[in-house]
């Protein structure tokens, strides 16, 4: 079995390909494939194949997918632009006459609310209409997203966030791409959407917590109306995309969007999900 797997050269991506191989996946039947070039040639010195593509690019996309049986879409990075990135790479899939597209979306990204759905929910739609079979892993939060409060917890032992008592049940990336390994090389998973999201959701209060184990000093959650978190965050320097951005993940947290409930990920993969303080661990 042939599997194409775009943003390779991205941090899920490569442990895809991890996964894929660990679970004994032949290296030459694996193609990884982005736009980093030397990213790639660090790829290709564990024996897959790979290949530069650019979305924008048709011949590009259709080369790297030539005679490929399944492709793993992994979600491209550059919001805004990511449906039309996607719908190009479904067209040459189904062009190509790939079998199966795994695509990695959004928790509930046909009904959410989520600043990051909508641009899942258009993929969606493409991948549904484009008539190539298709798995769909909508993927929850990553704990690597929290890098920036480990280090914020080392050096001002404080958790600060707007999200108020929204839990969020984070998993991590690792687990995420244990997953998409299973999937594309197991059967039963044809047309299919799986909600993945880590076992426990957990609070600020429970970060601040997990963050003390974490860094080796005190630190305590600093809970933040949208107003102070947006004053704060451009006191730090952050420009207006990105503190509106932040300051609206957190009211979506706030509101349970990221509160997961769903155990598909844990039964993928077949063992429970990283737990939090252990996944802040390897961020640190």
């Amino acid at each position: 079995m042939s599997i194409v797997v775009t943003g390779a050269t991205g941090q899920l991506g490569r442990l895809i390909v991890e996964h894929l191989i660990n679970r004994g996946v032949a290296p030459a039947e694996i193609t990884a494939v982005g736009r980093n070039s030397a990213r790639l040639a660090d790829l290709a010195a564990t024996g897959v194949a790979t290949a530069v593509i650019d979305y924008t690019d048709p011949a590009s996309l259709a080369a790297a997918f030539a005679g490929a049986d399944v492709l793993m879409l992994v979600s491209g990075s550059e919001v805004g632009q990511r449906v039309a990135q996607h719908t190009n790479a479904i067209t040459a899939a189904a062009a190509a006459g790939v079998g199966r597209i795994v695509y990695t979306s959004a928790p509930k990204a046909d009904t959410s609310t989520l600043i990051l759905a909508p641009e899942h929910k258009a993929t969606e739609e493409a991948l549904r209409a484009s008539g190539v079979g298709f798995t769909i892993l909508r993927n929850g939060w990553y704990t690597e997203n929290y890098a920036a409060a480990v280090q914020q917890a080392r050096e001002m032992g404080v958790y600060l966030t707007s999200a108020g008592d929204g839990r969020v049940a984070s998993a991590s990336r690792t687990d995420y791409a244990e997953a998409a390994a299973v999937v594309l090389t197991t059967p039963g998973h044809e047309n299919t959407v799986y909600e993945l999201a880590g076992d426990i959701a957990w609070s600020g209060t429970e970060m601040a917590e997990a963050l003390t184990e974490v860094v080796g000093r005190p630190v305590v959650f600093s809970a933040v109306s949208p107003e102070e978190h947006t004053a704060i965050l451009t006191g730090a320097g952050l420009d207006g995309g990105t503190v509106g951005f932040v300051v609206a993940l957190d009211g979506n947290t706030r509101e349970g969007l990221l509160a997961g409930g769903s155990s598909d990920l844990a039964t993928l993969i077949g063992h429970p999900t990283t737990p939090l303080v252990d996944g802040l661990r390897a961020v640190a």
